[in-house]
């Protein structure tokens, strides 16, 4: 009985010492972000956009789906296809980053990264890897990349092996889904795959800082009554400071500029 009993008062104690570690613990909470619609562009409506990303004067596009794969190089202003590329037909197109003069591109489940020459879209070179592919991204150091779990992964561009990964918070919260993603600096900006909101991460710590809720553009976007047709495409105009927005099967690209700080919501 003495044992049970010096048991239990360890067990309380113990809580009681754990209850404002707990608390110390918690983020801060995440930052809500309004945002300015710059200009309306045209997007082709076909385009199954997985992988977006903006350079010299250009629009780099990854596309998807079985069959419907492609590679493209858009006019930003006409939404034209100046560029293309088909995959091969086994192959589902996803998440798209610039590494020098090269371009990666990932694919869904076949554990394949294809290495492009910039200038012609022909195929350099391929990278092996495991699990499923979807968003990419390159911040001048490493590739970070996601799979559609809660984790951001970063790679070495050159041997594309796995250098470290972090879990995606969001006020201590995993986020699952993580899809195409965008390197900006210190931070890696990420669609949420069926959602309407764009999170921006910490890289360091892997920590939500800011969402954006982009539901207003899925409304402007005339894209169709499909469950497929998602927020999905995000691209930095490093000059301008603004982003390229678009997403599945949308006919319309926003060109937006973000707000700092504005009402805080919840988040699935």
């Amino acid at each position: 009985m003495v044992r049970l009993a010096e048991r239990g008062r360890r067990s309380r104690v113990i809580t009681f010492l754990l209850v404002p570690l707990g608390l110390s613990a918690c983020e801060a909470p995440v930052e809500w972000a309004s945002y300015e619609v710059l200009f309306t562009l045209p997007h082709d409506p076909g385009a199954y956009t997985q992988g977006l990303l903006y350079h010299d004067g250009f629009l780099w596009e990854s596309t998807g789906r079985y069959g419907q794969s492609t590679i493209r190089k858009v006019d930003p202003e006409t939404g034209a296809v100046v560029m293309s590329r088909a995959l091969p037909d086994t192959l589902f197109g996803e998440g798209l980053a610039l590494v020098g003069s090269e371009l990666v591109q990932l694919t869904w489940k076949a554990g394949i990264a294809l290495v492009y020459d910039l200038d012609s879209l022909r195929v350099q070179r391929t990278h092996r890897y495991e699990g499923e592919g979807w968003g990419l991204c390159f911040d001048g150091r490493h590739l970070y990349m996601t799979n559609g779990s809660d984790s951001l992964y970063w790679r070495d561009p050159e041997t594309f092996e796995v250098a470290g990964v972090r879990q995606v918070l969001f006020e201590g919260r995993p986020v699952r889904g993580l899809n195409e993603l965008e390197c900006v600096g210190e931070h890696v900006y990420a669609n949420v795959f069926q959602d309407n909101r764009i999170i921006k991460i910490q890289k360091a710590s892997g920590h939500v800082v800011q969402a954006i809720d982009a539901f207003r553009l899925r409304l402007l976007s005339g894209a169709p009554e499909d469950p497929d047709a998602v927020l999905n495409g995000i691209a930095y105009h490093e000059g301008s400071d603004v982003f390229f927005l678009t997403g599945k099967l949308w006919p319309t690209m926003f060109l937006v500029r973000i707000r700092e700080g504005s009402q805080r919501q919840g988040f699935k």
